[in-house]
């Protein structure tokens, strides 16, 4: 009781002091005349219609294609340790097995969906970012809190949002980039996009590979990796009020392996972990009334398969499969007499079939209803809110919901933004069958459930120079699914959460812009321990300076993450070990030798610091890269 009381009014505290600073830059922004600048307004997908990006009251991150390009990000895993709430776990090596928390919540609790697809294995109901490359994205769109009303079981804590680049309408392009560096790294990608007055299309290929290094600390042999991603997009207007989009993308991605708690390591030389997978989709967009109206019909599938090699053992394979449909129809309308209002009622319905294959076959189905209203009123005040009913034939079915606010402030520099909902997690294939002979499934399990909320305040200073955002929440779960060496059950009590999102960006004149954040995270299971890999304290910061009429950039970057509980697997039965805190400094530069032709170079790590995402496992030391980007 009084840790927790010390904690919220640490929190309070925090709330308090960015209230006060944010105060005092009105008073500033006050006496400062000069031109306001204007923020460009994106649309994100924080609901099943599209919607501004300050005008949703959810908490949304926005990366964009260009940021990703500028900072030389080769993975989306480290573009998302910029993000407040996320906790990265990198096992070993580029390509390694790559875990993503968001809020104090299981990796298995956070959807990723790339150009609208699921893109988590489900086998095991999570998504591996350890090879998913980010040279083919346009954006990256990042909802943290409770989303299962939109999105359904998965999304209970939150969802990235991948979209891929697409076509143009103006001609064809053709882009490449190749890039060499430490440990015998290579890059190469190429990117063709273009079209004509009624449809776009885009194809893209990027291959990665690295020698790596020992992420282990057993043996001198070296872990590398191999990535490859192959995307297509076409879009096509059938008529002036039909259209037609297709999405197509294969991966794969092979790591070598070592653990050094393995009863034999020196036999783990030679072994690797493959995934393959396979996306797609095939959508038809339907307007009539003048536009009031939007149809759409979907289907899309995902196929995942996985192989564990080891010299000493039998080949470990599993197959996943996930299909779905989806039809929604949207319908807008105008009461200027009644708080110059503009509303958006939505409906949609979702088929979804899942298989998993390893040494048995097994499948189920769900069904997904939806209905969503948003609202705008005197240009000021938007609402969003969200019921979904989940027929399920192997679970309890599930209701859950989500509503959401955002006041734009008349008179000031000031944006107030809440939301408050509840999701849900089905156990997984492994938890419910086992699937191996010396683990045993649990069909009796329930689906987790959370049940969150949070209250920020975005405010401006300076004309929006500086713009901040200051969110404080609460993310709590029931029934949460553990597991030991033999089974899996429910826990009793609730998982508790909590935390502060600290987020700023500057933009100066003469080319200079910068960055950071900040997130305190309370993570605890019912039994009061302290979550594992999950940091009570984290946070980013970047500094860009462009110049040169705008030919030349330089960036500069440090990712901290404080002191976080593992598992030491090499104990029986498991022990809790701390891993201590690290701070990672990047920099690097481009200059445009023409508008078609730019070099471009990093230093990662810049001071070789020795640090673990995962106990037993290893990280990248320095390291350098240059590459050339052109375009014809």
């Amino acid at each position: 009781m009084t840790r927790n009381l010390v904690q919220h009014k640490k929190s309070a505290l925090i709330l308090g002091t960015a209230l006060t600073v944010l105060s005092f830059g009105n008073a500033l922004a006050q006496e400062k005349k000069q031109e306001t600048v204007q923020l460009k307004e994106i649309i994100v997908t924080a609901g099943r219609t599209p919607i501004e990006e300050g005008k949703t009251g959810r908490a949304v991150t926005v990366i964009t294609g260009q940021q990703l390009e500028q900072n030389q990000v080769r993975y989306v895993a480290d573009a998302l340790r910029m993000v407040p709430g996320f906790a990265v776990s990198r096992s070993g090596s580029y390509g390694g097995l790559t875990q993503v928390r968001v809020r104090g919540a299981e990796a298995n609790q956070l959807m990723v969906m790339v150009d609208g697809v699921e893109a988590g294995n489900p086998g095991n109901g999570e998504f591996d970012f350890g090879g998913l490359l980010a040279s083919d994205i346009d954006r990256i769109e990042v909802l943290r809190g409770p989303q299962s009303a939109f999105w359904g079981a998965g999304a209970a804590a939150g969802v990235v949002n991948i979209i891929t680049k697409g076509g143009n309408r103006d001609g064809f392009k053709v882009s490449g980039t190749t890039e060499a560096g430490s440990r015998s790294s290579w890059l190469g990608g190429v990117q063709l996009q273009g079209g004509a007055e009624s449809y776009d299309i885009a194809l893209g290929a990027t291959y990665r590979t690295t020698k790596g290094f020992n992420i282990t600390d057993i043996g001198d042999e070296k872990d590398g990796a191999r990535s490859l991603a192959l995307n297509g997009k076409i879009n096509i207007d059938l008529s002036d009020t039909v259209k037609l989009d297709a999405t197509l993308r294969y991966t794969k991605n092979r790591t070598d392996t070592d653990v050094d708690w393995s009863p034999v390591p020196q036999d783990s030389v030679g072994a690797y972990d493959e995934t393959s997978n396979f996306m797609g989709s095939l959508g038809l967009t339907w307007t009539g009334l003048d536009d009031a109206l939007t149809q759409k019909l979907r289907f899309s599938g995902n196929a995942t398969e996985y192989q564990s090699n080891t010299p000493i053992m039998p080949v470990y394979e599993t197959k996943g499969r996930r299909y779905k449909g989806a039809y929604q129809a949207s319908y807008v309308f105008d009461t200027p007499a009644f708080a110059d209002a503009h509303h958006t009622v939505t409906g949609g319905v979702e088929w979804t079939r899942e298989t998993f294959e390893t040494t048995k076959n097994y499948e189920r189905d769900s069904y997904g209803f939806v209905g969503q209203y948003n609202g705008e009123y005197w240009d000021q005040f938007y609402l969003n809110l969200a019921l979904r009913y989940d027929v399920n034939d192997e679970f309890k079915d599930a209701t859950t919901y989500s509503l959401s606010t955002a006041w734009s402030v008349p008179d000031t520099n000031a944006r107030l933004h809440s939301s408050i909902g509840t999701g849900n997690t089905n156990p997984t294939f492994f938890e419910q069958f086992g699937t191996t002979s010396n683990f045993v499934g649990n069909p009796n399990l329930k689906p987790e459930k959370s049940f969150g909320w949070d209250a920020g305040l975005e405010y401006s200073f300076f004309n929006g120079l500086l713009v901040t955002d200051v969110t404080y929440f609460i993310q709590n779960l029931t029934n949460e699914i553990q597991g030991s060496s033999q089974t899996v059950t429910n826990l009793d009590g609730k998982s508790k959460r909590h935390g502060v999102e600290l987020a700023a960006t500057l933009n100066l004149f003469h080319g200079f812009t910068a960055g950071g954040t900040y997130t305190y995270t309370s993570s605890r299971a019912p039994t009061g321990e302290q979550a594992t890999r999950r940091p009570r304290h984290s946070g980013s910061l970047n500094v860009a300076y462009t110049f040169y009429e705008d030919r030349a950039r330089m960036f500069g970057e440090a990712v901290f993450n404080g002191n976080m509980k593992d598992n030491n697997f090499g104990t029986f039965p498991a022990s809790v070990v701390t891993l201590n805190k690290y701070t990672i400094v990047n920099i690097g530069g481009s200059y445009k030798f023409t508008d078609k032709l730019e070099g471009y170079a990093r230093i990662e790590n810049l001071f070789d610091k020795k640090y673990q995402e995962v106990y037993g496992y290893n990280t990248p030391g320095r390291g350098a890269f240059a590459g050339l980007k052109a375009s014809f």
